[in-house]
């Protein structure tokens, strides 16, 4: 039971005594009250005299009629004494608050802030997590910071902007308790590696920062691919409603046959894909995971560098490579109308792509685009290598993984692709598709892609190609398989992706707030303890006196 404050505290003792002073008057006529009722009997005829050298043998009608009364007092005290507790105890009831967390989706292109929310009550040991909002914020993402002051300072102002817009959906009492992530992924794996120093300097800063918001700050690193793959999976079969169903008694269990959807995530530098299996497979990219009270087997695994950003550099690669001229190469996979000039830095500024060794950061490439998605589809599939393989069954690079089974969904890159391309519904009609799209002038898809920024839309024959390949040769998708795939952006209102997944993970280890209420107020349950109490007490003191004069 809560301990109530001090004003309650004393406010229950004097309501206590003054009930108590009320029960001792009663109590002090209690005796003469029976009396009285004794002498009520004797005139209805019930009491006869009887001699005092009888009284051993025989009680008189009268002396019974004492008797069963402070009986059926003491009994009556007891029993709602015993009811009173009971139902203090029985009919207390738990109510839970919101609890609120913050996950911040550091990506190799953007960050993402995501404001979650979910009652304090959890289902199996799990939170049930709900998206309330999201905010992007603007410029590039984090691996990009310590580079240009200019942009980093547009970066922390959008920060604060989109920090400012979450907070303001918080109670305010609330967020100090909220805790608050950052999750940084491919891109910042990528500068661990290319330059360790001023990875470890934006980590820093990000850190100084988020620990002075008014927040439970928690962390802020690096995430693994493997973590971004599960996590991934955790969030589209929970939005999907894979894990737990409401049964007849509205108690959530785990839904029969326990099917999950598998998850494919494209992103800027790297690429997942996620799936459950049979419960005896183990290697290194078998985990498990326990939610809602069920164990599952998946198997996850990541591809760095193969990314949406980072295979697009890739296959310029090999078209620079190709070129003699640097001054007029020749590029299939740019729409005809499309020339561009990219430097070097552009193509080979991270270590997922090694720069020939005749040019410099600073070289100039200057590109005319042709057109022709059957030259495009050429170069996207040298960056892949599809023959080696040590194991039953491999994807591709000689990674192993197991056939794909059941249902999957396909978000961010794969989904953004499949939208640009405009049919996907079969492989046959997303492959023509690309086509399509590779040999449209670059006028005639600015017209007709007018949603689509330059910037993203001169990428998209590259990347037609690309989903084609990683989907079909590297996961082993084929015309038949291909319609269990499904491409999605966001389910009910939730964003796909590994943010949700982070946060219903981390919902286990976050306390809840906690109020527990009872039927009857302190005072008044203090005071019926007392009166009851009271009673059961001045009752058998009764009883030992009749004990007693019936003895002498």
């Amino acid at each position: 039971m809560l301990v109530p404050s001090t004003p309650s505290l004393l406010q229950a003792l004097q309501d206590s005594c003054a009930c108590g002073l009320l029960i001792l008057h009663i109590l002090l006529t209690h005796y003469t009250l029976l009396t009285s009722i004794s002498e009520l009997c004797k005139q209805a005829g019930v009491h006869k005299p009887l001699l005092l050298k009888e009284m051993a043998s025989k009680e008189s009608a009268g002396y019974k009629c004492r008797i069963a009364l402070v009986l059926f007092l003491l009994l009556g005290s007891i029993a709602a004494l015993i009811t009173v507790a009971v139902i203090q105890d029985k009919l207390s009831f738990i109510s839970y608050n919101t609890e609120y967390g913050i996950v911040i989706d550091s990506g190799s292109s953007r960050s993402t802030i995501y404001l979650y929310q979910w009652p304090g009550e959890k289902q199996n040991e799990t939170g049930m997590v709900k998206e309330l909002m999201n905010c992007r914020v603007a410029g590039d993402g984090i691996s990009e910071m310590g580079v240009d002051p200019e942009k980093d300072a547009a970066s922390w102002k959008s920060f604060r902007a989109c920090i400012a817009n979450i907070t303001k959906k918080i109670p305010e009492e609330k967020r100090k308790k909220t805790p608050l992530f950052l999750g940084a992924t491919a891109g910042m794996r990528l500068l661990e590696e290319s330059n360790k120093t001023r990875g470890l300097k934006v980590m820093a800063d990000l850190r100084e920062y988020l620990s002075g918001l008014p927040f439970n700050f928690q962390n802020a690193s690096i995430m693994s691919g493997q973590e971004e793959g599960l996590y991934g999976w955790i969030t589209v079969n929970y939005i999907m409603e894979n894990f737990f169903e409401k049964n007849l008694w509205n108690k959530y269990v785990r839904p029969e046959g326990g099917e999950t959807v598998g998850s494919m995530d494209l992103g800027g530098a790297s690429t997942q894909i996620a799936f459950a299996v049979e419960q005896n497979l183990t290697g290194e990219d078998y985990l498990r995971v326990k939610l809602y009270g069920y164990t599952y087997t998946v198997y996850t695994h990541s591809f760095l560098c193969y990314g949406k950003n980072e295979a697009e550099k890739k296959v310029l690669d090999k078209i620079v490579q190709r070129a003699s001229n640097p001054d007029l190469i020749l590029n299939p996979c740019y729409a005809i109308g499309l020339n561009a000039t990219l430097k070097a830095s552009q193509i080979y500024d991270t270590t997922c792509t090694k720069m020939p060794s005749k040019y410099t950061q600073d070289q100039n490439f200057s590109m005319v685009g042709t057109g022709n998605s059957e030259e495009c589809k050429q170069f996207v599939k040298m960056i892949f290598d599809f023959d080696t393989c040590d194991a039953d069954h491999c994807s591709f690079n000689g990674v192993e993984q197991p056939p794909v089974v059941g249902k999957f969904m396909a978000y961010a890159g794969l989904f953004f692709t499949a939208r640009a391309m405009g049919a996907y519904a079969t492989l046959d009609q997303f492959r023509n598709s690309t086509d399509t799209f590779c040999h449209t002038p670059w006028a005639q898809l600015k017209k007709e892609k007018t949603r689509i920024s330059d910037k993203y839309l001169k990428t998209y024959c590259t990347a037609g190609h690309y989903s084609n390949f990683l989907l079909t040769e590297g996961y082993k998708f084929d015309e038949t398989t291909w319609s269990n795939i499904r491409f999605e952006k966001e389910i009910k209102n939730t964003s796909v992706g590994w943010s949700l997944g982070y946060m219903l993970s981390l919902s286990n280890m976050i306390p809840s707030d906690v109020t527990e209420n009872f039927p009857l107020t302190d005072p008044l349950f203090a005071g019926l303890i007392f009166l009851f109490s009271a009673l059961t007490i001045i009752t058998l003191v009764i009883v030992f006196i009749f004990c007693v004069r019936t003895c002498y």
